[in-house]
């Protein structure tokens, strides 16, 4: 019985590469579309980040659009995957404060839901990284591979 388990676990630990793949590109299609309609009307996203009370609301918006368009090119081809994580994390945290909380917590009612989603899905890859299919991975390995020359 043991041994039918570790097998299975073995297994299971060649499709992580594939997982954080598959987390990475999610995400970057979940920040495509939140970043294109920022930049389409930028004007009037600063004007509703002030509306909500975020403070300094053109740069907030400036620096949001600008996040999550980032966040898009580099969670696609893994590039500073973890780095990126980090402020993508916080647009979400300002948008659950701002927006989603006093809707609770159901997506139907534009409640935090997703954006919690979105929190632990990017734990993840700041935790596990970008995996195998990933630039960071490429660049590690030529690291690698360079320093012990």
């Amino acid at each position: 019985m043991i041994e039918k388990y570790k097998w299975i676990i073995q297994h299971f630990d060649k499709l992580k590469d594939i997982h954080l793949l598959a987390v990475r590109l999610i995400l970057a299609y979940g920040f495509y579309n939140p970043a294109i309609m920022k930049w389409q009307n930028i004007n009037s996203v600063a004007e509703w980040f002030g509306e909500i009370g975020i403070p300094f609301p053109t740069l907030n918006a400036y620096m949001a659009a600008s996040t999550e368009m980032a966040g898009v090119a580099l969670l696609t081809f893994g590039l500073a995957s973890r780095i990126i994580s980090v402020p993508l994390i916080f647009v979400m945290i300002v948008a659950i404060v701002t927006v989603h909380f006093g809707n609770g917590f159901e997506s139907g009612n534009n409640g935090f839901e997703i954006p919690v989603y979105y929190i632990i899905l990017l734990m993840v890859v700041l935790i596990y990284g970008a995996g195998k299919f990933s630039f960071d991975y490429l660049l590690r390995a030529r690291m690698n591979y360079t320093s012990s020359d």
